[in-house]
């Protein structure tokens, strides 16, 4: 079985970043970039399945330009057999990702495309599920626990009222939930053995053509200060001034 990752650099979640004074983007001078944290999931998952099968080969595939070699091999010093780099320097949105993996899927026919269900620099979660759409592969989102089979995976998903429990045929595409697993620590062994990893750069197969843009890039409103209120009367027509009752 071959499982494709894809996996997106980001800065951060833990980062502080500020807008540009311009207001195009987000200042990213000197802030450190980490794997998509619901990217790594999917990684730590695919690695447990390998683990468990080890005729299991893990391909991590990520799209951007070459700093992204530093998330690639992090994601082989976790478990991954090999990288693919698709370098470019265009900018991508979720569609145009979408197309690009689709790209990739097609030339490495895997059986499983198990992937973070949206990115923390955009919160969009859209690039799954539009990939599936594209390659006509039965998709699981969300999920929370993953048990594959002979042709198939059985997958529990997190819903608005609770679980639900689907069993799809492969091949397929799986997004991750954060009560899949915790991924592991990196040890010092597998840093070393992910150098000697092979890390193909491969040119994109698609032209991005954007279907949303950014028209803006602000910091949230400071938020305003705090009252203190003697009683429960006082309160109730504080609130009652503000229009809240």
């Amino acid at each position: 079985m071959r499982i494709l990752v894809p996996v997106k650099r980001v800065v951060d979640p833990y980062a502080k970043v500020r807008p540009l004074a311009d207001g195009s983007g987000l200042d990213t001078t000197g802030a450190k970039f980490e794997i998509n944290p619901f990217d790594e999931i999917a990684v730590e998952e695919a690695v447990r399945r390998k683990e468990a099968d080890p005729s299991v080969e893990i391909v991590v595939v990520s799209i951007g330009a070459g700093e992204c070699e530093e998330q690639l091999r992090k994601a082989l010093a976790i478990g991954a057999d090999r990288a693919i780099l698709v370098e470019t320097s265009e900018a991508y949105d979720s569609p145009s990702i979408a197309a690009e993996l689709a790209a990739v899927v097609a030339a490495e026919s895997p059986d499983l495309v198990l992937m973070g269900k949206q990115a923390t620099d955009d919160d969009n979660n859209q690039a799954g599920q539009m990939l599936a759409s594209r390659l006509g592969w039965p998709q699981a989102t969300f999920a929370s626990k993953l048990e594959l089979g002979a042709g198939k995976a059985t997958v529990t998903r997190e819903t608005d009222t609770g679980t639900e429990t689907l069993e799809i045929p492969l091949p397929a595409v799986v997004t991750t939930d954060l009560r899949l697993n915790e991924p592991r620590y990196i040890a010092l062994p597998g840093i070393i053995k992910a150098r000697s990893k092979p890390l193909e750069r491969r040119p994109a197969q698609t032209t991005p053509r954007l279907r949303t843009r950014v028209l803006k890039v602000e910091s949230p409103p400071s938020r305003a200060a705090g009252r203190k209120v003697a009683s429960v009367d006082e309160l109730i027509s504080a609130l009652k001034e503000k229009g809240v009752l």
